[in-house]
């Protein structure tokens, strides 16, 4: 192999700047072929689609909500490692480095044609982006911005010539140190384009998107309006979780590295499958329907033991059932699934739609539009259920099918087809390895188990008797409830733990139990200091 054009450290720079030029004009393309088109997000859907199970649970394990940030950085930090070496290897061969890029090019715009709805115009991000970063490549390593004297390659001390460095007071021909802060000032400029570039684009994918269209809707109010909060929830009690989660706190896990952006105006629901009758409605036809209004509390499978993966808020829609009553499913059609614009679908028994449980089809969050993130302008809500056999935000479709024809998103890989949310306590004051003054002591927290209720909280300290903790009136059986218990805390090491027991009299087992395949099990326990 030749000898390096340019010395390795500029040929590493020049190598991740063509990388940077390359994702930030993708990124302005994007906003013309779809946002999910950008080679970064195409890219980093296909690993959330295909890394192992334990990969993925690790990551929200580590990272909770922020997990699709976590990705995309890490995704980003590859890449530049990857661009590194091609720029490397372009500085000793430059058909190399193109090869490089090529194949880089090639998986982008392969990733991006294979999402969900893609068209044949999503590679375009990819194919621009690539042929920037080539054409850079050469102009940095080969073309007039390259760091190279008459001589020879370029060190940091100067030029080199043919049998090694020259010493700083040697005069050679070429372009020295004005060719140096040539080349580093392309390389800034670049930057600075790409960074532009790639910013441009996402706040241009987001005045693109449906802030506007949310912001004009006006929620109808509802025919059968949510029951009131009963007196005496959200007691004065530092640390303890509010009975409503607010949306901005309310928790976000799917699959979506971009939020879809789905137009009220264009968005349609069709009802399908194993059906007597058909229906496609438009968000305005759901919205003439007679709305209901209930508090749900929601939950994540991958919810670990006292963990904040779970949330209650005001909901507001139309009755799932009403619309699968029009439809008449079948015989045989024991799963609904939930299919998202972005191609996610989820599994729901179709008795749990019918039953009588407030299960919605809902367009509105706490007094509000849905916000994008949490599904606007429709998702489905279903108390009982964890979200990955329910809650399917951006929802286009229920398709009527059974359990034997059709395995939903997270199925295959490796969950339960069915989930009931298991019930479930959690202490949030005091924290764990927390220190405390000897003296009274409010512990207190949530538990849930949706669609049958709390029936007692106890609280034990060292393994000593159940202590039954006040459980604070809820609306239904369909939220969460909040429990506190007054500890007379003496000085010490100690260990606190909880369970709850739910309104059909099953109380939470003791043994820890992974979230794969159907939820977490186990008592939540707090070790603290008293002084």
């Amino acid at each position: 192999m030749s000898k390096p054009r340019i010395p390795g450290p500029s040929a590493a720079l020049v190598g991740v700047t063509a990388a940077a030029l390359a994702l930030g004009l993708a990124e302005l393309a994007a906003v013309f072929t779809g946002a999910r088109s950008a080679p970064l997000v195409a890219v980093g859907g296909v690993v959330v689609d295909t890394v192992p199970e334990p990969l993925k649970q690790f990551a929200i394990d580590v990272f909770g909500v922020h997990d699709k940030t976590a990705l995309l950085i890490g995704t980003a930090v590859l890449l530049a490692g990857f661009a590194a070496g091609i720029g490397l290897l372009a500085a000793r061969w430059l058909v190399a480095g193109f090869l490089g890029i090529a194949g880089f090019g090639l998986i982008g715009a392969v990733a991006a044609v294979t999402r969900p709805d893609a068209g044949p115009l999503a590679v375009l991000p990819a194919l621009i982006g690539s042929a920037a970063a080539a054409g850079l490549l050469w102009l940095l390593i080969a073309g007039p911005l390259a760091p190279v004297s008459a001589d020879g390659p370029v060190s940091a001390d100067g030029p080199v010539a043919a049998d090694g460095p020259v010493s700083t007071g040697a005069v050679l021909p070429g372009r020295g140190a004005g060719d140096r802060r040539r080349f580093l000032s392309g390389v800034g400029v670049t930057i600075g384009v790409a960074a532009v570039a790639g910013f441009s684009g996402r706040s241009l994918a987001r005045r693109r998107g449906v802030a506007d269209a949310r912001a004009a809707v006006a929620l109808p109010p509802p025919a059968d309006p949510a029951p009131p909060v009963p007196a005496g929830a959200d007691p004065q009690v530092s640390g303890l979780s509010r009975y409503v989660t607010a949306n901005r706190d309310f928790y976000r896990i799917d699959t979506a590295l971009v939020v879809p952006q789905v137009d009220p105006e264009t968005w349609r629901l069709r009802i399908h499958g194993r059906v007597a009758n058909p229906i496609t409605i438009s968000y305005a036809d759901l919205v003439d329907r007679e709305m209901v209004e209930r508090y749900v509390t929601l939950a994540c499978v991958s919810n670990e033991v006292g963990g904040d993966l779970v949330g209650n808020a005001r909901w507001l829609g139309v009755p799932v059932r009403d619309l699968l009553v029009e439809a008449g499913p079948l015989p045989g059609a024991d799963q609904v699934v939930g299919r998202s614009v972005d191609g996610w679908t989820c599994g729901t028994p179709t008795e749990a739609l019918l039953d009588g449980r407030d299960a919605l089809l809902a367009i509105g969050m706490n007094g509000e539009p849905l916000p994008v993130e949490h599904g606007f302008p429709v998702r489905m809500v279903v108390p009982g259920l964890y979200g990955y056999v329910s809650a399917c935000k951006w929802i286009t479709e229920l398709e009527l099918t059974s359990f034997a024809d059709f395995d939903a998103y997270w199925v295959p890989r490796g969950w339960a087809a069915r989930g009931p949310i298991k019930t479930q306590s959690r202490i949030d004051t005091p924290r764990g390895r927390g220190e405390l003054a000897a003296g009274t002591v409010a512990v207190a927290g949530v538990a849930w188990a949706p669609h049958r209720g709390i029936g007692a909280v106890e609280v034990r300290v060292d393994d000593g008797p159940w202590q039954q903790a006040t459980v604070v009136p809820a609306v239904s059986a369909d939220t969460w409830v909040q429990w506190v218990w007054q500890w007379p805390a003496a000085a010490g090491e100690h260990l606190l733990q909880v369970r709850a027991t739910d309104a059909t009299g099953n109380t939470q087992p003791e043994q820890r139990q992974p979230v794969a395949p159907d939820g977490a099990t186990g008592w939540h326990t707090v070790r603290v200091t008293v002084t």
